[in-house]
């Protein structure tokens, strides 16, 4: 295996650390993104070593095909019907374990996942951590049919926040407008800082159109944080604290 650079180490020992929480029997979810990549290779390691016995529901099409590949069974969240355990990467998170995810487009099926189960940790690397959510742009998950409505909606409730100074983006890749899992598109809120998530987060689930947002409250109650030095650093929410 080739040398991993300094971020890549930081997240395998994440990754390492969350699936050292793995149980046999478990119920699993499982994330998206970069660093999720290093947990289902930790995760399918285990399961080969092991024979560990576990219920796996993918948070996105592209974990399922990885998934597969590594040889995990990967079943639909329905058939499971509840998870002892997500584990997730995370695009900031901040002091009291609240989130922005979705900086690969899979936020929705990442929430549902996510608030399926008993237990959500985060794996991350340290450059994760903020004091402030805002400066890792916020994704806002809108269905196609009166996108431009929508965006005014968005856009008045920016301004009535005062977060309306930097550009509303319409997520592109590879030169077309992107799709996520669900063939909805993304907008991309450039925020810099979000002073009260909870009151933006109400405002957007209040807007027709809006799927679903990037904003993880609540939800997370332990963060694993690798270093490139292969040690991890435990972040825990005390519970009832909003």
């Amino acid at each position: 295996m080739p040398e991993l650079s300094p971020s890549d180490a930081a997240k395998d020992a994440a990754a390492r650390a969350a699936v050292a929480l793995v149980q046999d029997g478990m119920r699993l979810g499982l994330g998206t993104g970069s660093t999720a990549v290093f947990m289902v290779h930790r995760l399918a390691e285990r399961v080969r070593a092991e024979g560990l016995r576990l219920r796996c529901a993918a948070t996105s099409r592209a974990t399922c095909d990885l998934a597969g590949q590594l040889g995990l069974r990967i079943e639909e969240l329905d058939e499971i019907g509840w998870l002892d355990l997500t584990i997730d990467g995370a695009d900031e998170i901040d002091p009291d374990l609240n989130l922005i995810k979705g900086g690969g487009g899979a936020h929705l099926r990442e929430k549902i996942t996510a608030a399926a189960s008993d237990r959500m940790v985060v794996i991350a690397d340290p450059g994760k951590v903020v004091e402030t959510l805002g400066a890792f742009h916020l994704p806002v998950e809108v269905i196609p049919f009166g996108l431009e409505v929508t965006r005014v909606h968005i856009q008045r409730l920016l301004d009535s926040a005062g977060l309306s100074q930097r550009p509303m983006l319409l997520r592109q890749r590879d030169g077309a407008v992107f799709r996520t899992d669900e063939d909805n598109v993304i907008l991309d809120l450039s925020l810099d800082c979000i002073g009260d998530p909870a009151l933006l987060a109400r405002g957007l689930c209040a807007i027709p159109g809006v799927v679903e947002h990037g904003l993880f409250l609540n939800m997370c109650q332990l963060a694993l944080i690798g270093s490139p030095d292969g040690s991890v650093i435990e972040l825990t929410r005390i519970e009832g604290v909003a």
